[in-house]
């Protein structure tokens, strides 16, 4: 165990009040009189846990609707004191809430608290006198977000003792100066669906009482489990991306707020200790290094408190501050000191750690309470550093961007400009300034059009829109070499994270880095992620036409289906009154549509941001005429999902999302277990999620023949990452491929028979590490990092996709490339020397990756076997591979040629 130094400078008052409490953590475990904080003095007038909800803190689970009770009993008791605020509502209803709680002075003038630290965010408007005018007196905002993740469930009624603390305390010095000198923000549960789910199922499992066994089923989650929100997203990676609304109301609270220190309490493994600050490497290289030596003091007073406890921890493993869609990693680019807290999980009431001692929940509840107390109190003892510290960051944040080599970002208008207009407005949601140009300018020797968007760096969000635009972020070369390393003596590599997340790629978008701030006519833009679309030439008497490519034209493809509409795709490019339309492009005939069609398709056009050309002459002068056996039906598919156990819920909840909340279109889980009997002939396509297992084990044999069958009947399958290997299993045969063993650079020795081999003389320990080389092993498994692939132009897959995907390579698969009279190679990875295009990967994947395939459609009698050999769904925020996704279900139906 790593032990931080307590800390010489302690208040006086604070070591008095614990002068006490010297007990070792093994003699707490068997204390009967437990006490969150002993000697405390409460005032009776502030409602206890046990007045509202009859029972003491740690003494049971709380539910969400009960969290909400208790802070409105707070409220009622200090309205001069407490404030309570929902920011966002859960996809299931659910309300998320943050209270605000300081001293009756501060709450009386929380909105011009607001307006100064919005007046020190920006410091073209503030000067370093003006600043020093408002850090003077300025109360400092402390942000405490608990339970991201619903089966984290000690830090949300933690959150519940903090707020009673910090309100009922009497005579506690320390208190007073929190509330008289810092403004205490708490957000007491940030997945209220994970939470719910995950006591609903504990309270299931439970008996007649607790049981601290880790066999028992009280501490086995059925799936999906507790942890992710309504559709399964990990929220704690949802940041930058903000797919979620829970994530999007939180984030624009605290841009209001600008809090100068956060923390995100968590829960870890059941047989660890607790976690706390400073973090360990790799750290992200746009973090200021004040930011970096601030997170010692938090660990510092945070271990003096457990050291008078006697509460183990530790600090500098594990957990890193390199990727930014983190809750413990965003608030920083905006010049906040961020932080995770990680306490051991006792994931129910009561856990027999792997040594024999019995952590009751209440001391887990009570830890996240202690660090809670210890963030408040060193925002309370550092107010003037931390604010100085705030404005400095955004000063030096402005001056880097005057003065380093990227001083503007260009994004031009393009093919894909639904994606280009989705990121600008992402960035702006949080707190970048992007200007769109009104008129035509020249910049870097480049002309742009009007329509442009360019985010200058010199402004305050300077480090944000670094870690998100540039190309790629680096690591540190030291902790670069000691993976390497580690990998070498076969122990696992610390990378925790995905190591690329370039916007601009994920989205696969045009952006231009340029060494200076254009000049031209710019207007700020807004935060909308989708621009309204237009019908160019009014109602027409032909047919209308949507360009295939972008994500609006799909989301008006999906409207129009769901509507009614018969609509017609050319799998060829081609040419119409002097227009050009890529293959893929959508065709609304008028005479196969009602009356209203004009209506229709103007309002579908305004929502899903799509481009329409009305026609009134369907001449084609180049490409196949919107009659040609080129033109396919676009059916209106019914598309099924697996679902639970084996399926990876990441990866269903990530692909029924971007179906159903990004393109507006239905889909129907299916328990894995049902579509082993399940009569599929309602259904034309079938997406299998990411595998947890074996979904060739879960089906059966029986199980097996039946999806096997409804293929060939002409139904569409479509695996996601390593689903793929049910289809390339020998004993399913749909996919005429194979998962590939890592490549062995040494000879195999002649197996000999008998109990000894013949001796050799090893001369240097090249020769002893070639013999301790696995012979049959997987590729070593990869954390996440961008990768090139090359798209076929000529596919029906591949209508309408730019030359080159970015797709995000993760874990351990690579297949063989099809052969040319089986399938075809929709979509393959570059050669080694182009394959990477941002974060870090392994020399050995990187060369066996080299022009393996990404996508493979094979056909199989009537139907259609699509793969993605990595899931182009993660997280929701891969943009650029979401028409591609949309293909595969659209027109993958479009070409199966079902038995009727």
């Amino acid at each position: 165990m790593m032990r931080i130094p307590l800390r010489r400078n302690l208040p006086s008052a604070l070591c008095l009040s614990f002068c006490c409490l010297i007990l070792s953590y093994g003699k707490a475990i068997a204390q009967v009189n437990f006490e969150y904080w002993p000697n405390a003095n409460y005032d009776p007038s502030i409602p206890t846990f046990e007045e509202v909800l009859g029972y003491a803190p740690g003494e049971k689970i709380t539910w969400h609707r009960d969290v909400i009770a208790y802070f409105n009993a707070l409220r009622a008791a200090a309205p001069d004191r407490v404030t309570i605020t929902e920011y966002a509502r859960s996809w299931q209803g659910r309300e998320l809430i943050y209270a605000v709680i300081s001293s009756p002075e501060n709450m009386a003038n929380l909105d011009q608290i607001k307006a100064d630290m919005a007046r020190l965010a920006d410091p073209r408007e503030t000067d370093e006198e003006a600043a020093a005018e408002i850090i003077a007196d300025l109360p400092a905002t402390t942000w405490l977000s608990y339970s991201v993740h619903g089966n984290e469930i000690s830090p949300t009624d933690a959150a519940m003792m903090t707020a009673y603390h910090l309100l009922a305390s009497r005579g506690d010095g320390r208190v007073a100066d929190i509330l008289n000198d810092t403004v205490v923000v708490i957000d007491p549960l940030q997945n209220p669906d994970g939470r719910d789910r995950f006591i609903h199922q504990f309270t299931t499992a439970m008996g007649l009482e607790p049981d601290s066994d880790r066999l028992s089923a009280e501490h086995n989650e059925p799936w999906p489990g507790g942890r992710t929100n309504h559709y399964m997203f990990d929220m704690n990676r949802d940041w930058f991306i903000q797919s979620q609304p829970e994530t999007v109301g939180r984030a624009a609270a605290m841009l209001e707020f600008f809090p100068v220190a956060y923390i995100d309490a968590h829960e870890m493994g059941s047989d660890g200790t607790y976690y706390f600050a400073p973090e360990a490497v790799p750290y992200n290289p746009h973090l200021a290094q004040d930011q970096r030596d601030s997170l010692e003091l938090f660990g510092r007073t945070n271990a003096g408190h457990f050291d008078r406890f006697g509460i183990d921890y530790f600090t500098r493993e594990v957990y890193d501050a390199f990727y930014p869609g983190y809750g413990a990693s965003w608030p920083s680019y905006f010049g906040s000191i961020a932080m995770t807290y990680e306490q051991a999980s006792t994931r129910g009431l009561v856990f027999r750690q792997y040594d024999g001692v019995e952590v009751p929940y209440r001391y887990t509840v009570r830890n996240q309470f202690i660090t809670s107390l210890g963030t408040a109190e060193t925002v309370q003892v550092n107010r003037e550093k931390f604010l100085t510290d705030f404005y400095n960051y955004r000063v030096t944040a402005i001056e880097e961007g005057q003065e380093q080599d990227i001083r503007s970002y260009i994004i031009p208008t393009q093919a894909d400009q639904s994606a280009a207009d989705k990121m600008a407005g992402l960035l702006g949601r949080q707190g970048v300034e992007v200007d769109r140009a009104t008129a035509s300018f020249n910049a870097c020797g480049e002309s742009y059009e009007p329509g442009t968007y360019v985010i200058r760096l010199d402004q305050p969000s300077k480090r944000f829109i670094r870690t998100l635009l540039d190309v790629d972020v680096p690591m540190e070369d030291d902790f670069l070499r000691e993976q390497e390393r580690r990998r070498a003596e076969n122990l696992p590599d610390e990378i925790y994270d995905v190591t690329g997340w370039s916007l601009p790629l994920m989205f696969n978008i045009e952006s231009n880095a340029c060494n200076r701030a254009p000049n031209g006519d710019f207007v700020r833009h807004g935060t909308d992620l989708v621009q309204p679309g237009t019908v160019v030439g009014g109602a027409a008497t032909v047919s209308y036409i949507v360009p295939w490519g972008e994500a609006s034209a799909a989301r008006f493809l999906t409207a129009a289906l769901r509507a009614g509409l018969a609509v017609k795709s050319n799998d060829k490019a081609f040419t119409n009154l002097g227009n050009d339309y890529p293959a893929g492009s959508l065709i609304i005939d008028v005479a196969d549509n009602p009356d209203n069609l004009f209506a229709i398709v103007s309002d579908i056009a305004t929502e899903s941001g799509a481009e329409v050309v009305a026609v009134n002459d369907s001449w084609v002068t180049d490409g196949p005429n919107f009659g040609s056996a080129n033109v396919v039906r676009l059916n209106a598919p019914k598309i099924a999902m697996a679902w639970d156990e084996p399926t990876n819920s990441y990866s269903a909840g990530a692909a029924r999302f971007i179906i159903e909340r990004q393109f507006g279109y239905p889909v129907t889980p299916i328990r894995v277990d049902d579509l082993a009997g399940a009569d599929l002939r309602r259904y034309q396509v079938l997406i299998l999620p990411v595998s947890n297992g074996s979904y060739s084990s879960e089906l059966g044999e029986s199980g097996i023949e039946n999806v096997s069958e409804w293929v060939r009947r002409g139904g569409v399958i479509i695996s996601l990452g390593n689903a793929t290997r049910f289809l390339a299993d020998p004993d399913v045969d749909l996919l005429s491929v194979r998962r590939e063993r890592a490549v062995v650079e040494v000879e195999a020795p002649e197996e000999e028979e008998g109990d000894t081999v013949e001796g050799q003389y090893l001369t240097e320990e090249q020769e002893y590490r070639d013999l301790t080389v696995a012979l049959e092993d997987s590729p070593y498994p990869v954390a996440g990092v961008l990768v090139r692939a090359d798209v076929h132009p000529e596919h029906w897959l591949s209508a309408g996709i730019a030359p080159v995907l970015n797709v995000l390579a993760r874990g351990t698969d690579i297949y063989t490339p099809i052969r040319i009279n089986d399938g075809v190679n929709v979509a393959r990875f570059q050669g080694p020397d182009d394959l990477v295009s941002s974060g870090y990967l392994w020399e050995e994947n990187r060369r066996q990756l080299a022009y393996k395939p990404f996508v493979i459609q094979e056909s199989h009698g009537a139907g259609e076997v699509i793969a993605f050999t990595q899931d182009p769904t993660v997280r929701a925020y891969l943009d650029g591979l979401n028409v591609i996704m949309m293909n595969a279900i659209f027109r993958g139906s479009a070409h199966a040629r079902p038995v009727r």
